[in-house]
């Protein structure tokens, strides 16, 4: 059945703020200044949120300053309580928070629903920790033993990205709070509504108040929170750009930073590969979320003779229905970001294959935000769209003659995000996983996010800091090592330890 097009349900909005160090923290009783929020599909007013200032800021980490010692000392049984019902509440509201999210941020009903699902598989893991030795201990000689004990930061905070309004948070909190952290929330300011449904979900599945909060604003609240004395750690989803400035300000202060920023991601098409894999898989990539999504394969490398798959590329991709099948992009400031990249893809060279601009929008939603799917062919590789990340639905192709061609303009890339190929062929499969420099490959797969208990996480331009941001690279993330040695008797060897 099709999903209704630009018919969804407005999320319901709190009667009331809730307080300084609740859960969710809108403004002070005195607003300075309120956000916009506007829907991509029709451009209509959802909303408007408070913008947290340096004193509200600093309220709301006072807030979860108070709550976090009491909280990080309960036994980790005690604190996964809630997550249950966290989880029961999300998945009995599942559509409530699907709409939310794709009203907010132009996904598709099925995107959206996709993506607080993948929320839930973190869930399921951060409910998995309860019985994990996340410690560990050993006797290291005769009446000596060494003990790790694993000890929450204390205030935590995530900074979280417009495209997956629901999955990024609840990669970051549910992990970090069951690990015994109080976690303070600023999502994007695009896209705060599914926060705040979030948010009252920890309320009604009864955590302690100051557990988490949500924060609202632009990047003045963000580098008030980046310079909070009192926050531990910070992981932030987005643009490289954004996430370098993060990783500088938060790391310039002594403080635990992971910011993963965004990606040129390669796919490499073999000659023979599987139509029915390749085809789907690299229009799903390069199309799914509109292309807005740092997982996109916006860069198709072709090694040698690709011409019928190319030519099923461009079919299934120009058989997309707007608004069912692909969303919007999130703003006008976007649309015309990338008319203007693809007219420049023109002038240095590249053959339109298929052009998205000022596609016919859904019936109804004519003042939102379009553009159709768009492949650009005989892209050169050091060329604007073959090295830019641009962040939608336009696909760039690069011809080359071998494997090994294709190879070198994967490792000359600056982001390291994702490297998939699409082949039959064993080897080539091994070669490209061995070689490739991403930090998640996929084979026959366009988009290569790990399953929980394997992590998420890039390399080189794509992530600054230290380790990933789900499964065991978060647990170690929101954590800090206490290490105990121990001796309750007269040595009953010879080692130095005794």
């Amino acid at each position: 059945m099709t999903e209704p097009v630009c018919n969804f349900v407005l999320p319901r909005m709190p009667s009331e703020p809730l307080a300084i160090g609740n859960l969710a923290v809108p403004a002070r009783v005195a607003v300075q200044s309120t956000l916009p929020v506007r829907s991509p599909y029709t451009g209509e007013l959802l909303g408007s949120v408070p913008q947290s200032d340096a004193t509200e800021v600093d309220a709301v980490v006072r807030g979860a300053a108070s709550t976090a010692e009491a909280w990080g000392q309960l036994p980790i049984k005690e604190r996964t309580v809630p997550l249950f019902r966290f989880r029961e509440l999300v998945l009995a509201r599942l559509e409530e928070l699907a709409h939310s999210a794709a009203r907010e941020c132009g996904k598709t009903l099925a995107e959206a629903r996709a993506g607080v699902l993948k929320g839930v598989e973190v869930v399921e893991y951060a409910l998995s920790l309860q019985n994990l030795d996340v410690g560990g201990a050993l006797e290291v000689s005769g009446g000596v033993r060494c003990q790790v004990r694993r000890e929450p930061l204390g205030v935590v905070a995530g900074i979280t990205p417009f495209n997956f309004p629901a999955m990024v948070p609840m990669w970051l909190f549910p992990i970090a709070v069951t690990l015994g952290n109080a976690f303070v929330l600023k999502p994007s300011e695009k896209v705060p509504l599914t926060a705040g449904l979030l948010g009252e979900l920890m309320l009604e599945a009864r955590y302690p108040a100051g557990v988490l909060s949500v924060l609202h604003g632009g990047r003045a609240t963000v580098d008030s929170l980046l310079d909070h004395p009192s926050v531990a750690a910070y992981a932030f989803v987005g643009s490289s750009k954004v996430a370098q400035h993060v990783y500088a300000r938060a790391a310039g202060h002594g403080k635990r930073v992971l910011a993963l920023g965004g990606a040129k991601n390669t796919m490499i098409l073999a000659p023979d590969a599987d139509p029915a894999l390749a085809i789907s898989g690299i229009v799903a990539s390069f199309t799914g979320c509109a292309g807005q999504r740092c997982m996109a394969g916006s860069l198709l490398v072709a090694v040698g003779d690709c011409e019928e798959l190319i030519e099923g590329i461009v079919d299934a991709a120009r058989a997309l229905r707007l608004g069912s099948d692909m969303g919007a992009l999130i703003d006008a400031a976007s649309v015309e970001r990338l008319e203007a990249g693809i007219s420049r893809g023109v002038v240095e060279g590249a053959r339109l294959l298929l052009d998205g601009r000022r596609p016919v929008a859904p019936a109804g939603c004519e003042r939102g935000h379009w553009l159709a799917p768009t492949i650009l062919d005989h892209v050169q590789p050091d060329s604007f769209c073959a090295r830019e990340e641009l962040f939608g639905p336009v696909l760039s192709i690069v011809r080359v003659p071998t494997l090994h061609a294709a190879l070198e303009i994967e490792r000359a890339s600056p982001y390291g995000n994702a490297t998939s190929v699409f082949t039959q062929s064993g080897a080539v499969a091994r070669l490209v996983s061995d070689h490739a420099t991403s930090g998640m490959i996929g084979i026959n797969v366009g988009v290569p996010v790990p399953r929980e208990p394997f992590s998420f996480g890039g390399t080189k331009g794509s992530r600054f800091g230290h380790g990933d941001i789900t499964g065991q690279g978060a647990v170690d993330f929101w954590t800090k090592l206490k290490k105990v040695t121990s001796k309750w008797g007269p040595a009953i060897d010879g080692s130095w330890m005794s």
